[in-house]
């Protein structure tokens, strides 16, 4: 009877940890498949038929573009990129930097995502997820000949929302490197400064999709 007892209070037990194991699992995956969505629409707009030919280009690009606003928190990730001097701007400024550095950052991801053929492979190795509303998404992308880029994606939930704030490439992050950038121009030279070379590097990118179109 003793034992029978403890056989089944151990089947009790562990019958609750695998329904809190499952519950984590569940919750857990949430960052990764909000990734994974949004690489999904990306490479399905890609690939897409109707949109193909140099005649589609802007059109492609748009949708592309939707995906990446839904899921990039592009004014998070402006105010990180320009650091300390964020709070040294007027309330038009941020708006204008964040519209700036936002096409900026989408034009720079669409273009890797446009290289992006049948035969390289996305793969989701890891997922973290914080107590303090920040998780991370672990992926590599299988390129030819053996090779692999490491790209993780850093995230952050605001207003129930999982957004991207952060992209690390080979260790690299995205922000931290623009930051360091842009913290070099306006301490050597100014803030307008930054400002001009941003719209000057939108206009040379705008007028090299307009060539390739």
């Amino acid at each position: 009877m003793a034992r029978a007892y403890r056989w089944m209070s151990l089947g009790m037990l562990l019958g609750s940890l695998l329904v809190l194991e499952a519950a984590r699992l569940a919750h857990a995956g949430e960052p990764q498949d909000k990734v994974r969505e949004t690489t999904d629409a990306m490479l399905a707009v890609l690939q897409d038929p109707a949109l193909q030919g140099p005649e589609q280009v802007e059109r492609r690009r748009d949708k592309m573009r939707q995906a990446v606003f839904q899921r990039f928190g592009l004014e998070d990730m402006a105010q990180r990129a320009l650091g300390t001097h964020w709070t040294k701007r007027t309330a038009p400024e941020k708006k204008e930097f964040a519209t700036l550095f936002g096409e900026l950052l989408e034009r720079s991801y669409i273009n890797k995502i446009e290289s992006f053929t049948s035969e390289q492979k996305i793969r989701y190795v890891k997922e973290t997820i914080e107590q303090d509303g920040f998780a991370s998404v672990a992926t590599v992308v299988d390129l030819k000949r053996d090779t692999s880029v490491d790209v993780e994606y850093r995230l952050l939930k605001r207003d129930k929302q999982w957004h991207v704030y952060d992209i690390v490439i080979e260790g690299v992050s995205l922000v931290n490197n623009y930051r360091t950038q842009f913290n070099n121009i306006v301490s050597q030279e100014s803030y307008e400064a930054l400002i001009k070379k941003l719209k000057l590097k939108l206009e040379q990118e705008r007028a090299g999709n307009a060539t390739k179109g």
